[in-house]
Parts: C-alpha cells; structure tokens; sequence
C-alpha cells in the first residue's frame, strides 16, 4: 500500500516551471526541457533556532534517460548560491 500522498499534478511553480521537494533533494524544471536541475541539501546548520540548508550539491541532469552526457555537477555553501548558479546553468544547458 502506498502511504505517501498522490499530489494530482498541483506544485509549486518558480519562473512558470515546478519546484519540488522531498526530504533533503530539490529538483527544479519542466520535463518537456532536455535539462533538469537537481540539488541535494548535503547538511544543515542552525540560524537562530532554524535549520537552513549549508552545503548544496547542484546538477544539471537530462530528461532524456538515453542521454548519457555526465551531469554537471558541484558543491555549493548555502542554498541561494547554490540555486542561483543552478539557474545560470539550466538556463545555459537547455538554450544549446
């Protein structure tokens, strides 16, 4: 039995493509595009009682299973550095 809940095709939208997250991976961009951004949230630290990401592994992965291009791939500090280069690079990469 299936105990996670179905999300009937409704997410979170940035710049008019999803965003969705779960647990510690994010992963950014429209399948219907040949590349994807995909970030892993690789630790934590705690900022006046909350918990935001530190280090953020970023990579740029094709929608196409066929495709066997390595994805690009790196380390980041901090989420908004992280997905702002993510961004730069998924423009990039689907633009080619």
């Amino acid at each position: 039995m299936n105990d996670k809940p179905i999300v009937n095709g409704k997410y979170l939208m940035y710049r008019g493509k999803p965003l969705v997250r779960e647990k510690n991976v994010i992963c950014y961009g429209s399948m219907s595009d040949k590349y994807i951004l995909f970030m892993m949230i690789m630790s934590v630290k705690a900022v006046r009682g909350i918990s935001i990401p530190d280090r953020v592994m970023i990579q740029i992965m094709p929608t196409d299973p066929t495709d066997k291009t390595p994805p690009k791939s790196v380390v980041k500090q901090g989420f908004f550095e992280a997905f702002d280069i993510g961004m730069a690079w998924l423009d990039i990469a689907n633009k080619e």
